[in-house]
């Protein structure tokens, strides 16, 4: 079973090969992408100055279907709509999300096998704080996870809801339940996988139309287990990649859900993204889909949250309130 690691900042080093007739040859140094210093653009004030963002807690972004970032933060105007460059577009999706928040519960108050999560309502929560993931489908639909809401929405980009996955308000592990979900990923037939999450420890598969297909996982270590699944996507062959938070690793399974392989001792990898040429990026580091790393963000360990521009440009959203833009590194 292979074993992969994530190195914290960008390395580029020089790899080193061998002719048949030994001859040394230099290979084509690491790739790296380096951080745009500035994104988005800067606000404007009442005064016609120039003003930071004030984002809440920036938990996702995503890629619209015209080519625009959508960032979701916990706060006023959830959503907001952003142009590659940074220039603001539109914000939309006030009440959409629950005030709840997800809280941590220390060792010795849980009960045995239990989850180390759970949350927090009415006063003690926040503004839109059941914000957590947002995704786009290939359709073109925004797909948004509220946590502590126990749903799934699925949206036009003009905000009219289609369709939720769980049961808004409810709390469960049956086929119509969540607790705590936290990702959101398509297959290439349609197919939705939802990790679920903070409160159980599974991935839910359903069909394009919202039918229970089947699930899998318990809570634990072992091949299959979750101590925490944060992120989920699919690969263009069908292939489930699921971050493991809390035991520091990305599990890889079949549509089923066979488990295939894992990719162990990673750091701070909370979001997976795979791109259209079909590689995968795995916190700060872009890999086959094999787990071998290919490039890395300079600096940046990923985000809770990580989309690619229809330009390759990359974006992660930071709890910090922020969200960083990285562009590939000039090969000059």
């Amino acid at each position: 079973m292979r074993k992969h690691t994530v190195h914290r900042f960008a390395v580029v080093l020089a790899v080193v090969g061998f002719t048949a007739g030994g001859a040394i040859l230099a290979q084509p140094p690491a790739a790296t992408y380096t951080e745009v210093s500035v994104w988005p653009k800067l606000a404007t004030t009442a005064a016609g100055t120039p003003s930071a963002w004030n984002f809440g807690q920036v938990v996702a972004v995503a890629t619209g279907a015209g080519g625009n970032i959508l960032v979701l933060h916990r706060g006023a105007q959830p959503i907001l709509v952003f142009e590659p460059d940074g220039t603001f577009v539109r914000s939309w999706g006030e009440g959409l999300f629950s005030n709840g928040k997800v809280m941590g519960v220390a060792p010795e108050d849980r009960a045995p096998g239990a989850s180390g999560y759970t949350a927090v309502y009415g006063p003690a929560g926040c503004h839109a704080c059941g914000a957590h993931g947002i995704r786009v489908d290939p359709e073109g639909n925004v797909w948004v996870v509220d946590a502590p809401g126990h749903a799934v929405y699925k949206l036009r980009e003009t905000g009219e809801l289609l369709m939720h996955l769980g049961t808004p308000g409810v709390s469960g592990a049956g086929h119509d339940t969540f607790n705590l979900p936290t990702d959101i990923a398509f297959a290439p037939n349609g197919d939705i996988y939802v990790s679920d999450g903070y409160g159980n420890a599974r991935i839910v598969r359903f069909s394009k139309e919202g039918r229970y297909l089947g699930e899998w996982g318990s809570r634990g270590t072992g091949p299959g287990e979750f101590g925490l699944p944060h992120g989920i996507a699919v690969a263009g062959d069908g292939r489930v990649y699921a971050v493991d938070r809390d035991n520091r690793r990305v599990q890889v399974f079949d549509a089923e859900g066979t488990f295939l392989d894992q990719w162990t001792e990673l750091t701070g990898v909370q979001a997976l993204f795979v791109t259209p040429e079909q590689r995968i990026w795995a916190g700060g580091a872009l890999r086959t889909l094999d787990g071998e790393i290919l490039a890395e963000l300079a600096g940046g360990g990923g985000g809770h949250g990580m989309t690619v521009s229809h330009d390759g440009e990359v974006f992660a959203a930071q709890l910090s309130g922020r969200v960083q833009k990285f562009v590939a590194a000039s090969s000059d």
